[in-house]
């Protein structure tokens, strides 16, 4: 039985006194440290618990964002039973920068994304809940892919993933050699330089943006962005977009190993990952991987209209609930 629980979400008409007032509350509460990484780098990670919760939630955030920018969904998830946990990915958000420019999306390898998720589950020490879950969101959809397919994870009972970037949305003509294009930039240049086309922090227009219908959020997450000057980011590094696309052709190239009940939530509208990868991911995935299409949604789910999200967080709560026994 398909269950509805919109009623208890945060919706757009009482977003901004929602923000002020217990999403303030309950962010002010959170518990936050630095877990030392791979490359002397330190992650940042917070934390939302009760005694009264058995069940558990890691949520890894797509590129550019940080765990400040989740506020409205940590919460929404908590109300639901669920201790969320979370972190800002090496190179963004409160994290430490990787490249010599502190607004460079950079990576040296896709893989060291993948160790700082499984150091940071462990971090977590999530062994004392009934159920544990995964939750990724566009690039963090790809880490959370890659670290099922490559790590033991057993210990979830299932993961869902928010527009996984499987692939990167390009015009036709550039598909073709854009990996190769990048790989052979990144290797001419050694110094690291933005990918063609890229600049520094540049935020746009709520009218302009390809990421979200909902102009309230937008306009929330926009000044979050330009009120702190530490979590700002640029585009993407040539060496960034040679190992984002390498890292997005092995999730496709090994779809048929994920051991979970997986869930995939595709923006029907979505400029910014290629939707056809997640086609051609399914047709290798395990049977136990659901394709869901959220029609007339943009890139950010979690973030969208309340229609459209309202849908895709139904559509996550439903799948935990369905796979609450699969875990060892």
């Amino acid at each position: 039985m398909s269950l509805d629980h919109s009623q208890d979400f945060t919706q757009e008409a009482q977003f901004v006194s929602q923000m002020q007032g217990p999403i303030a509350d309950f962010w002010a509460a959170r518990e936050q440290g630095f877990l030392p990484a791979i490359e002397n780098k330190k992650l940042y990670w917070v934390k939302f618990t009760s005694p009264k919760h058995s069940k558990a939630i890691v949520m890894v955030n797509g590129r550019t964002e940080t765990v400040l920018k989740y506020q409205e969904l940590f919460f929404d998830l908590f109300q639901q039973g669920y201790d969320v946990y979370s972190f800002d990915h090496r190179g963004q958000g409160l994290s430490d920068r990787v490249a010599h420019n502190a607004q460079m999306g950079h990576v040296e390898e896709f893989d060291h994304y993948v160790r700082d998720l499984s150091s940071m589950i462990d971090h977590f020490d999530l062994g004392g809940y009934q159920q544990r879950f995964l939750l990724g969101h566009s690039m963090g959809g790809a880490i959370t892919t890659r670290f099922l397919q490559t790590h033991d994870c057993s210990a979830f009972n299932a993961a869902a993933l928010s527009a996984p970037m499987f692939g990167i949305y390009l015009p036709a003509a550039l598909k073709p050699i854009a990996r190769g294009l990048s790989k052979w930039m990144a290797k001419l240049i050694p110094t690291t330089h933005y990918a063609v086309g890229q600049s520094g922090f540049d935020p746009k227009p709520f009218e302009n943006n390809t990421l979200s219908h909902s102009k309230v959020r937008y306009a929330w997450a926009d000044e979050l962005h330009l009120n702190t000057e530490q979590i700002q980011m640029g585009g993407p590094t040539s060496h960034w977009v040679w190992q984002a696309m390498d890292g997005a052709k092995l999730c496709v190239e090994n779809a048929a190993k994920i051991p979970l009940p997986l869930l995939i939530m595709q923006g029907e509208e979505d400029l910014v990952v290629d939707n056809l990868a997640h086609g051609q991911f399914m047709e290798h995935a395990p049977a136990s991987t659901k394709l869901i299409v959220i029609k007339g949604a943009r890139h950010e789910l979690l973030v969208e209209a309340d229609k459209m999200r309202n849908q895709a967080m139904n559509e996550i709560l439903q799948w935990f609930d369905n796979h609450t026994d699969s875990a060892d």
